[in-house]
């Protein structure tokens, strides 16, 4: 198998679940040194276990500057650079717009959006130029989902960081690329949908709205990412990757 990350540095925020997780896998196979975040040491330690190879996690929330610094540092006690950021950690809650309270809309744009800015501004002093970094937005950016306009307004605003940062960082040739999920399977959408049965009624209802007829693996999401993060992708700098089964284009 080729090893497209061999001897690079690779960081994953929220790395210990669903696509964060699957990706770092994903990275971790290819020869790359990984770095994951996750806010709860237990779900840390195992993912940890489960990537095997060159991994390294650290916990910490990253909508929290500190958090942030505590990562690089991290860093560099191993490495003197970083080659790949993965801005992945986020989520968010439903909450109709006559609900929405001063927390909720708080701590969704400080997970998804003050982490995301952050993440990558302080990662700069270190990234190699010619390095890449992927932003994790979502078919909800360009899609009306009810109750969920707060999430969406996050992931709309990742994707305009993604056009303007390339403006910013064009001398560096530093490439930055938003890959947009639809449906995935993840525990995390389990948990949003309720769980257990009703989990699953929603999938399969959401499934039959699909062209490609099923719900997204974190897998898949992962090999697109992979592919922005990779030499493959050297001349795709700025757009949006849709990973939806064809969801947004009908």
């Amino acid at each position: 198998m080729a090893q497209r990350f061999e001897n690079k540095v690779v960081i994953v925020t929220g790395g210990t679940s669903g696509i964060g997780l699957a990706t770092a896998k994903a990275f971790a196979g290819e020869g790359a040194s990984v770095f994951i975040t996750g806010r709860r040491q237990d779900a840390l330690d195992a993912a940890v276990k489960a990537i095997g190879g060159r991994v390294t996690g650290v916990q910490g929330d990253m909508g929290k500057l500190g958090d942030i610094d505590r990562l690089y540092d991290a860093v560099q006690q191993k490495h003197s650079h970083i080659d790949v950021v993965f801005a992945n950690a986020g989520g968010g809650g439903f909450a109709a717009l006559g609900s929405i309270t001063e927390e909720h809309y708080q701590s969704t744009f400080d997970s998804n959006v003050k982490g995301v800015l952050f993440t990558v501004q302080k990662a700069l002093p270190l990234m190699r130029d010619g390095g890449s970094i992927v932003l994790t937005s979502s078919t909800t950016s360009i899609s009306g989902t009810p109750a969920f306009s707060v999430y969406s307004a996050t992931k709309a605003a990742i994707r305009s960081f993604a056009r303007n940062w390339i403006l910013d960082l064009k001398d560096r040739h530093i490439r930055v690329n938003a890959v947009s999920p639809g449906v995935t399977d993840t525990a995390g959408l389990n948990e949003l949908f309720g769980g257990g049965a009703q989990a699953e009624g929603t999938k399969d209802y959401l499934a039959s709205l699909i062209p490609a007829g099923r719900v997204g693996q974190p897998e898949e999401i992962a090999k697109a990412v992979l592919f922005l993060a990779s030499d493959d992708a050297s001349f795709v700098n700025g757009v949006e990757l849709f990973v939806d089964g064809g969801q947004v284009q009908i």
